[in-house]
């Protein structure tokens, strides 16, 4: 596994002339360490088209220093995908830093490449530039010997690598582009680095660095200037602009859009590194962003939503399978504490084959599909949606008033199904009913929450009211499922008669938490009765 920190500092561009300031005088600055030099040389890595580097993402293999290795550097607020920003340079950055040992010069760690694999989206990374670097460092100390920051004073060079084939010896030695016409650049600049210290020590140094001649840097990272890449605006937004009331409803979608491209990018590692949680994340932001899909869809190009909405629905499908197989397991192994200690073992140790090896199957196939063109053009089709829109004439009618609509329309339609399910017969056709309730709880909660710009608390509400009638229905689904399991279970031939006995128990215990849960959402329905009825917001 790859180690983690947290990168907080600040770049200045400098002359290369200038000198380093008296940094004692800094406000809260007690003493400067002994500086001493080191030679950094680094190889970054990336895509032909700057795929990493365009989302603030870098990639290298760097010898020299204390911290020789693998880095891989993310923005801890990542711009969106393809927005061509860097970093800034008025405002200090944060970014979570990556570390793995040095391994072989052209052979990315797993441990990296899990994270960027979303962003690279079936191209490989190779040599992009290669940079060296003179840095003198400057330890700062507070007044209880604790070390605040590191000034570096980098003197670089850089070269701009040609479109080396990654698989071949050059690639991986990082070597010149075959035609010997890489550009090469020089510049000094200093970096502020926060150790122990404040982020308050950055407006405190500004005043006797801008004295030294550094300015806030124009590039947010040195792959940024050598590839002239733009730096971000402080401020600068990285995805469609905030929806006004009086804007056009189509902002609603654009922004709760990115706002889930983002959760899929963000949870798309921890689900390849078999991370807690993050199958229910990249799936909640998957169903997030189809549901809103279906609300907003008259507003928009039929073939392209539809086609949006069907691959979600597989990318949902995909992760729903291990997603189902990780809860049913954990939800019945929890309930064996309920048996008697001796037989509770032996049952724990059928269910583990049993769902072990279905939620294994499931992984296996996750991470295939992860890999698979399918879903790269799925990520490319969301973000170029996000970024040109295909928008009808009514995507332009006033967000207040049109968001309101759709929310009204998707509680009429989870009132239709409650008393379709009210109507009902017991047995499967009920279960069924009440599934679908729950489904189109989980679609007002989505479209509510896409209208909380315009509309604010009572958007909040009606979805805060929409999600607890779809928890407790999540659970009596829950308990339905697990019910079926445990009688497939329990009619397996050669069953010794004490594990059947115990799968009938835990079948009778499922049965009646499905009755608490139904009970429970009869109460939430109650309940929210008055937030729902006549919805118009």
């Amino acid at each position: 596994m790859a180690s983690q920190a947290v990168e907080v500092e600040k770049k200045y561009d400098v002359g290369q002339d200038a000198e380093v300031p008296s940094l004692a005088e800094i406000p809260g600055v007690a003493r400067v360490g002994e500086p001493h030099v080191d030679t950094l040389e680094a190889v970054y890595f990336d895509t032909a088209g700057h795929a990493l580097a365009s989302c603030d993402i870098t990639l290298r293999r760097r010898t020299g220093g204390v911290d020789a290795g693998w880095h891989l550097k993310l923005s801890t607020e990542r711009p969106r995908s393809g927005d061509g920003s860097g970093g800034s340079g008025s405002e200090p950055q944060r970014r979570r830093e990556l570390h793995a040992p040095l391994g072989q010069p052209g052979v990315v760690p797993d441990s990296l490449l899990a994270h960027v694999l979303v962003y690279l989206r079936g191209e490989g990374a190779a040599p992009v530039v290669r940079l060296e670097t003179r840095r003198t460092t400057y330890p700062l100390y507070g007044e209880d010997g604790v070390h605040l920051a590191d000034l570096a004073d980098d003197r670089v060079s850089a070269e701009l690598l040609g479109a080396a084939d990654s698989a071949g010896d050059a690639a991986a030695d990082g070597a010149a582009a075959p035609d010997g016409e890489a550009r090469t650049q020089q510049w000094r600049e200093w970096e502020l680095e926060l150790v122990h210290g404040s982020p308050d020590l950055f407006p405190a140094a500004a005043e006797i660095l801008a004295a030294a001649g550094a300015l806030p840097a124009r590039h947010g990272s040195k792959l940024a200037k050598v590839l002239a890449l733009p730096a971000r605006e402080s401020g600068a937004d990285a995805g469609p602009k905030s929806p006004g009331r009086n804007g056009p409803v189509s902002d609603l979608l654009a922004a709760y859009l990115a706002v889930q491209i983002r959760g899929i990018l963000a949870h798309d590692p921890g689900v390849r590194l078999e991370e807690p949680e993050a199958v229910h994340d990249l799936r909640s932001a998957t169903r997030r962003a189809r549901s809103a899909l279906a609300a907003y869809r008259r507003l928009y190009s039929a073939v392209a939503v539809r086609r949006l909405r069907d691959e979600l629905k597989w990318l949902g499908r995909v992760l729903g399978s291990p997603r189902d197989a990780e809860v049913m397991l954990a939800r019945l192994l929890e309930h064996t504490a309920e048996l008697h200690p001796g037989l509770a073992s032996a049952v724990k140790a059928r269910l583990d084959d049993e769902l072990g090896n279905r939620l294994n199957t499931a992984y296996r196939k996750l991470q295939k599909a992860l890999l698979s063109e399918r879903y790269f053009r799925l990520l490319d089709d969301l973000e170029a949606f996000r970024d040109h829109p295909p928008v009808r004439p009514d995507g332009a009618a006033p967000a207040r008033k049109a968001a309101g609509k759709l929310v009204a329309k998707a509680a009429q339609r989870l009132q239709r199904a409650a008393r379709a399910a009210k109507r009902s017969h017991r047995g499967a056709e009920h279960e069924t009913a009440l599934h679908q309730v729950r489904k189109d709880a989980k679609r007002l909660r989505h479209v509510a929450e896409s209208a909380g710009p315009v509309h604010g608390k009572r958007a909040a509400k009606i979805a805060k009211a929409a999600h607890r009638q779809q928890k407790v229905l999540g659970d009596f689904h829950d308990s339905v499922v697990a019910r079926d399991v445990l009688a497939k279970l329990a009619a397996a031939p050669d069953l010794p008669e004490a594990v059947a006995s115990a799968y009938v128990t835990l079948h009778t215990r499922q049965v009646q938490l499905a009755a608490d849960a139904e009970a429970a959402y009869r109460k939430e329905r109650k309940k929210s009765r008055k937030v729902l009825r006549g919805t118009v917001i």
